[in-house]
């Protein structure tokens, strides 16, 4: 299998539930995703979202498109200060119970069914994320949810930045 990374871009945060939300898009056409399969899959995100804990309301979703019929919307929150809890939907991807090959057609991915969190090309965030969540929540004496929320990647590839 020949590996190439895919293109990352960075949309502005939204706000679900009371929860702020950072996004993310993978996919490999330099078009980005199709507004129906965005509308789609964030439609099911206040699924996704935990309930609140005291915890500064912040989440982040990697919404991946896949190179088949497959569309992937993984969420990640922050909870209990400093956890990441995990949320994922899919659509066109039978392998994962989708009922079609419609990528518009998002269903939650049942727990314990798969316990994955994402692909190679989904997880370019994570180290980023985490950084961010201690440089601007954890470290300051006073949490700085504006600051996290602005301390996004950089649109561009799936690559490991320094």
């Amino acid at each position: 299998m020949a590996f190439a990374e895919k293109y990352l871009n960075v949309l502005e945060p939204v706000v679900v539930g009371g929860r702020h939300v950072k996004r993310y898009h993978v996919t490999a056409d330099p078009a980005g995703i199709a507004p129906e399969v965005e509308k789609a899959a964030y439609a099911l995100l206040p699924e996704l979202l935990p309930e609140p804990d005291g915890t500064p309301a912040a989440s982040f979703a990697v919404l991946h498109r896949g190179g088949d019929s497959g569309a992937y919307l993984n969420v990640y929150s922050w909870v209990w200060d400093n956890v990441l809890h995990f949320s994922g939907a899919a659509a066109g991807q039978p392998a994962l119970d989708c009922p079609d090959l419609d990528p518009t057609h998002f269903v939650r991915t049942a727990p314990g069914a798969r316990n994955w969190i994402g692909c190679v090309w989904e997880l370019a965030p994570l180290g980023h994320e985490r950084a961010a969540w201690a440089r601007h929540v954890l470290a300051p004496d006073t949490p700085d949810l504006a600051g996290y929320l602005r301390d996004s990647l950089l649109s561009g590839t799936t690559e490991v930045r320094a």
